[in-house]
């Protein structure tokens, strides 16, 4: 089994509940294909450096996840597939991080 680091990019029009009902889907996804997903991370809707697909802003999704190298391809098609993921990356880790990520402590930092 191989550690990924998995972020999905889901449009700006979704609710939070929605992306939420999105993510628990991929978690299962990854479930059914014999992976595990150790932690979940919700960075919020976020401005795009770019417009992708007539969005401005985005809903970013991050999956600490361990699954086999070959599973991982499945789960990049179906990610194609749904028309609510404008993007997606998968970073093959050495070793998965516990501490949040970067981003979770910049959302900490701008709340208090």
């Amino acid at each position: 089994m191989a550690y990924y680091e998995s972020v999905l990019v889901f449009r700006q029009d979704l609710t939070e509940p929605q992306v939420k009902e999105k993510a628990a889907k991929y978690a299962d996804i990854i479930k059914e294909l014999g992976g595990e997903v150790k932690s979940t991370e919700f960075w919020g809707l976020k401005n795009l450096a770019y417009i992708i697909r007539k969005n401005r802003k985005a809903h970013y999704v991050m999956f600490n996840v361990e699954l086999a190298g070959d599973k991982i391809a499945e789960f990049e098609r179906r990610a194609r597939i749904d028309e609510d993921v404008i993007r997606f990356l998968n970073v093959r880790v050495h070793a998965l991080s516990t501490t949040p990520s970067i981003m979770m402590k910049k959302n900490n930092e701008e709340v208090e």
